[in-house]
């Protein structure tokens, strides 16, 4: 420290404070900026981080101890998030000077670990500057950039609790990492060519390819078109050509993913705007610390071929944000589609060995490199909608970022999602900490995933949990992996409930709310597929205060994969006849029309279902645009591309409230929609109508609801509201008619976003005075429901204090 701070801080009397700081104020140059504030304001001490957070000893005069602690609570380096600031006087006596000293483990960690971070602008300048030391190294990074997450074996985050360890620092990064005035003080993956990580390339066989430049000669490759996999930050990618058809399609047909649109990579904003249409929110998404994926509108002539998001209007977009990535670009000089590096519905690969053994087959190429990868991390998507963010896969950049939540944990809650889309969520004081994106858990490995992801979380966090949350159905591999771990408390908690819940705890409101949750598929406390649901509902319970009528689902899961099925069920619930001059009537053999009508009359393999959905899905089908699916939602997606713009016409729906809940029809809306397709209205128009009034629907519905409750709060959730038209329609309509609106903004409204609101009910639910007194092993807890409607019969095995409907304990 500069003698005159010091001669600032000793004209009057010298006093301490220990200052303690959480939130992510680890890994992203907090303490060198903490100490040149320090310096700035002639305050002695130290700041070191331990596994809390940050701690600060700072000793100087009132003054300058009051405006060192403005600073820290109104100014903050690039990524740092703080969430929490306390001080208590210090009695120790000052030391002559400031200092960064050694982390300190304590008990009860939380992890102060940022997410990874996209290479910055000044590493990126070095990189591409052939005067520099780290010229064309992949590697580069400095204390507000480079991995972090993905890297760490422990708390606190120190280089030591990483996977860089291994490397030791030549004297020149000695220098840098122990330097005040380098942009690089304990910057802790920190590396240089010299001493660093290293990239290899290996062939189809695993055989090493000897060349002085792994990245021109990757580069090489994808420009005749091969598949190369890339090792990333979080795991490997399956990069290729993004204008080369063939290259496309061979990527397609390897990797099992027949359909489903591919995300490009592109080095700048500049070269976004070539492929997309891109919003100023768009455009900062992209730009985002965070990287995320954007789903974007394809530019028209865009130099993309059509393989990379067959029949989509929209692209998935993501700028390079590593070293790696911008240097391969810039090599290619074209964009480069760079998707997970699995097979279809697989977790994404992130050891090399595995990478191979997994791969061989797709990849002609491995780009690999020795720095290992703890934690697997894929991309998070995002989408714009009503110039806010729609998160449609929270992983990468965001996690392991802690969510406040107004409603603190009184003990540690792990709740396990669900089985599509799977993350999981610890609940731990006043923060919830959700896991990265696992997927679908279909099979062993994306289970397996599932398992180690949780365990690594639990060790970061240092708690074992005391509760465990769950959905209610039976065979979801979540459901069956929480009921599998003794001692704990066991508390399930319905699809939808769960839904509102995530989306309340989002938006920090404590309920009550009428919940509309509108997603494919959820068990309900019936027995039957719940997904278009209108719930009175708040963190303890729910009443069910509306629903779609049920409609048969012949063959149960096939009817998701096949909607012409779902077409055929809803056009018999609504008395159409199943004429051949209906495109989905035609999409099916005599045979299969004849199987299908049999199993809806006799109830034969038919779940019933009010999926919302499940109605997309025959409607798509019914239009002509999509018999049969090859990913999730995607006859809906292609229903919601096909709508016309500017068109006024709406379908209605026909609401009973002959008794409670409230049952809503869509009969008069497949009719409409079979009559005008009999009168050559074009599907596009027809696609815009239906969009409109399920829009329309859910304003009278919670108009309705609103009547007899005196609730006016709405909150959105489920799959459904991923859907731009619906969620942009309903937000306005809502607000029109005097609602205020709650939608997700922090985590995802579809299934990776559910684990959050298990949390919260769970928690809610054990919080109440009866379960004080509850032993906790064994013990099995659900939601308590209003016996008085048949469709919401208790199912608590430990029934809470006040498990009566949600309706009266709101009402006067």
């Amino acid at each position: 420290m500069e003698s005159s701070s010091i001669a600032r801080a000793t004209n009057s009397c010298i006093t301490g404070r220990r200052i303690r700081l959480s939130g992510v104020v680890q890994g992203v140059g907090f303490r060198p900026w903490v100490y040149r504030l320090a310096s700035e304001e002639g305050i002695s001490g130290r700041v070191r981080n331990d596994a809390a957070g940050v701690t600060i000893e700072a000793f100087g005069s009132t003054s300058a101890l009051d405006r060192f602690l403005v600073r820290l609570r109104n100014e903050r380096p690039g990524a740092a998030v703080i969430t929490a600031l306390q001080w208590r006087p210090a009695a120790s006596a000052p030391p002559r000077g400031f200092e960064i000293a050694a982390s300190r483990a304590e008990s009860a960690p939380r992890p102060s670990i940022p997410a990874d971070l996209a290479a910055c602008p000044r590493c990126l300048d070095e990189v591409f500057d052939p005067r520099d030391r780290r010229y064309r190294y992949p590697f580069a990074n400095c204390t507000v950039c480079g991995p972090r997450f993905t890297i760490v074996r422990e708390v606190p985050y120190d280089r030591a609790s990483t996977t860089m360890a291994a490397f030791a620092m030549c004297p020149e990064c000695r220098h840098e990492y122990e330097s005040v005035a380098d942009r690089r003080f304990h910057a802790e993956p920190i590396a240089c060519p010299r001493c660093g990580p290293r990239l290899s390339l290996l062939g189809a066989g695993g055989d090493e390819v000897k060349t002085d430049d792994p990245i021109q000669a990757a580069a090489r490759a994808l420009c005749r078109g091969l598949i190369v996999a890339v090792k990333g930050l979080g795991g490997f990618h399956l990069a290729c050509d993004a204008t080369n058809a063939a290259a496309v399609s061979r990527l397609r047909d390897r990797k099992r993913r027949e359909e489903k649109p591919l995300a490009v990579m592109v080095r700048d904003i500049r070269e976004a705007e070539l492929i997309a249409d891109l919003t100023v929110g768009e455009r900062r998404l992209l730009a985002s610390v965070e990287r995320p994926i954007v789903l974007a509108r394809r530019r028209e002539g865009a130099r993309l071929a059509g393989e990379v998001a067959p029949a989509n209007p929209m692209v998935g977009v993501m700028l390079a944000y590593t070293p790696l990535h911008h240097l391969l670009l810039a090599q290619c000089a074209r964009p480069l589609v760079m998707t997970s590096g699995n097979l279809s519905e697989e977790p994404i690969a992130y050891r090399n060995d595995e990478a191979h053994k997994r791969l061989r087959g797709v990849a002609d190429l491995f780009v690999i490199h020795d720095r290992e990868i703890v934690t697997r991390c894929d991309d998070s998507v995002v989408r714009e909608v009503g110039e806010l963010p729609v998160l449609m896969r929270r992983s990468r950049g965001y996690v392991p970022g802690a969510i406040a939540v107004r409603r603190g944990f009184s003990r540690p809650v792990l709740a396990c999602g669900a089985q599509l889309k799977n993350t999981f969520c610890f609940g731990v004081a006043g923060e919830a900490y959700l896991g990265p994106h696992i997927g679908d858990l279909d099979n062993l490995e994306t289970y397996a995933s599932f398992e180690e992801s949780i365990a690594r979380m639990e060790r970061f966090l240092g708690v074992v949990p005391e509760v465990v949350a769950h959905d209610l159905h039976p065979d979801y591999l979540s459901t069956r992996y929480a009921l599998a771990r003794r001692d704990v408390i066991h508390a399930g908690v319905q699809h939808h409930h769960a839904h509102i819940a995530a989306c309340m705890a989002d938006n920090e409101i404590d309920g009550p709310v009428i919940g509309v949750a509108f997603d494919g598929t959820g068990y309900g406390t019936d027995g039957n597929v719940w997904g278009g649901e209108f719930l009175l509902a708040d963190y303890h319970g729910f009443e069910r205060g509306a629903h779609l009528e049920y409609v048969a689902m012949p063959g149960g899961a096939a009817a998701i994969r096949h909607a012409w099925r779902m077409a055929l069920a809803h056009l018999m619930a609504a008395g159409e006849p199943l004429s051949n001059e209906l495109a989905s009537v035609a999409a099916a053999s005599d045979m299969e029309r004849a199987v299908v009508a049999q199993q809806i009359r006799q109830g034969v393999n038919s779940p019933l279902t009010s999926s919302v959905g499940r109605l997309f899905d025959a409607v798509a089908s019914l239009i002509g645009l999509r018999h049969h699916a090859s990913y999730e939602a995607q006859g809906a997606m292609e229903l919601e591309a096909c709508a016309a713009e500017g068109e006024q016409g709406f379908y209605r729906f026909e609401i009973s409230d002959a008794a409670r809940p409230l049952v809503v029809s869509a009969g008069p809306v497949i009719r409409a929609i079979a009559a005008d397709l009999r009168a050559g209205i074009a599907p596009k128009i027809i696609a815009a109508r239906f969009h409109d009034s399920v829009v329309r629907m859910i304003v009278e519905v919670c108009s309705l609801i609103r009547r007899s409750s005196g609730v006016k709060r709405v909150a959105l959730a489920g799959g459904v509201f991923q859907n731009a038209r619906v969620l942009a329609g309903a937000l306005r309509a809502l607000v029109a008619a005097g609602f205020e609106v709650f939608r997700h903004i922090r985590v995802p409204p579809n299934d990776g976003g559910i684990a959050l609101g298990q949390a919260l009910v769970a928690e809610a639910r054990l919080s109440e005075e009866h379960f004080d007194a509850v032993s906790r092993a064994g013990v099995e807890v659900r939601n308590g429901f209003d016996s008085k409607h048949p469709d919401s019969a208790p199912i608590t095995d430990c029934p809470a204090k006040g498990s009566a409907s949600v309706a009266d304990r709101i009402r006067p």
